[in-house]
């Protein structure tokens, strides 16, 4: 049983120490960092999931990025713990949040990341979105949380703040 909600202050040291864990500390050098830098987090979208026993088992962080003119988020990092790997948890912190997110008005969901887990949230490659390089622009997936949320959108991706 995993009860997920949203990452408070308190929440922060483990929440770095499981993306350190999972990704290795240099993890800010990916271009997607830049996107990052001096922005803050989509607080009320930035959750963590923890087990019965309280244990930290996985935490999500979203970003608000521009892709040309359109307002949109940016999923990562997402990370669950290597002793809970498998059981779902990852998943579980996608859907929530990304189900929040569609309630909170936003319109997209952008990532950079492997398309086959990926798809299974409804994520795509999207034409026409540049990452920061060095990207694999099959890597760069998007999700419309409404219909027609990536209708039109193009462009560069930059830092929204």
């Amino acid at each position: 049983m995993l009860r997920i909600s949203v990452e408070t202050p308190n929440d922060t040291p483990e929440v770095e120490y499981l993306y350190d864990l999972a990704f290795a500390p240099g993890r800010q050098a990916l271009s997607s960092y830049r996107l990052r830098d001096g922005v803050p987090p989509v607080a009320k979208l930035c959750m963590v999931a923890r087990g019965e026993e309280g244990a930290l088992a996985g935490a999500i962080r979203y970003w608000p990025v521009r892709i040309g003119a359109a307002k949109a988020l940016l999923l990562g990092p997402v990370a669950v713990h290597p002793t809970r790997q498998g059981e779902g948890v990852g998943g579980e912190l996608i859907e929530a949040s990304l189900t929040r997110a569609e309630a909170l008005g936003w319109q997209r969901v952008l990532l950079v990341g492997d398309a086959p887990y990926y798809a299974r949230f409804g994520f795509q490659q999207v034409a026409g979105v540049k990452m920061p390089p060095p990207t694999n622009p099959a890597r760069v997936l998007g999700r419309a949380l409404v219909e027609g949320g990536f209708d039109g959108v193009q462009g560069v991706v930059t830092p929204l703040k």
